[in-house]
């Protein structure tokens, strides 16, 4: 019954004597229907601080980046019902949420934090339910982890050392002295013109050109990716506008 697991074969032994009450004389005597019922009813082997619980968290996160529900929904109850504290879960999910659906679908981090918050409220087993809807929307949602690597990128940068001054248009002129700086000077007001975008230099010097954010074509980032592109086309053409009149 224990399939060769001899800590499966143990706890079904010490559950059976749980169940069983002592006789007049103290002594538990187990009958075979009552091993029988306890073997159908194994405990969860999971230890909340050591590689079963990193098994299955890890199960859980490549299940939903997968976009495998079934699966996702498994290992989630697999950990719920061991005892897993569920606001792990949640910071999990939320995670997830930013790290592999992204800006795919920005709706996913909303509905992840909802599930944080709806365990707060109602609390557990309760709050079981909301975890799962979680889980389920991330694993059926388009997919981009386009948003980590570009953060990634950004960090990459900044630990080698990037840490430019900020432009002098982009500065605030808080003050009269600050203004005659030069702070503020040139900037152009986005929405003084045609779609509410102008073209201008929004990076440090050294930065110019780099390009961190490059959107998938999965979900609402598709929508992203042609806005982007269609900002990309207008400023080539201002680009080749300043050129031909610096010539």
């Amino acid at each position: 019954m224990s399939k060769g697991d001899a800590r499966i074969a143990l706890n079904a032994l010490e559950m059976a004597a749980l169940t069983t009450p002592p006789d007049a004389r103290g002594k538990r005597r187990i009958a075979l229907p009552t091993i029988e019922d306890a073997a159908q009813h194994p405990a969860l082997r999971y230890d909340k601080g050591g590689d079963q619980h990193y098994d299955l968290i890890s199960a859980l996160h490549k299940s939903m980046r997968g976009s495998d529900p079934d699966a996702a929904l498994y290992w989630l109850a697999r950990m719920l019902e061991a005892g897993e504290d569920p606001l792990y879960i949640a910071r999990r999910l939320v995670r997830f949420a930013s790290e592999d659906v992204g800006m795919a679908d920005p709706q996913a981090l909303v509905i992840a934090m909802a599930a944080q918050q709806a365990v707060h409220f109602i609390g557990m087993p309760e709050g079981n339910l909301a975890l799962a809807e979680a889980a389920v929307y991330l694993a059926t949602a388009p997919k981009s982890n386009s948003l980590y690597e570009a953060y990634s990128r950004i960090q990459k940068e900044i630990k080698q050392g990037s840490a430019d001054s900020v432009p002098m248009h982009l500065r605030n002129p808080a003050t009269r002295l600050m203004k005659d700086m030069g702070y503020g000077k040139g900037y152009k007001y986005a929405h003084d013109y045609p779609e509410h975008f102008v073209p201008q230099q929004h990076l440090p010097d050294s930065l110019q050109g780099k390009q961190y954010y490059s959107p998938g074509d999965q979900g609402y980032e598709k929508q992203v990716l042609a806005r982007l592109r269609h900002w990309w086309q207008k400023k080539g053409k201002d680009d080749q506008t300043e050129k031909g009149k610096e010539g």
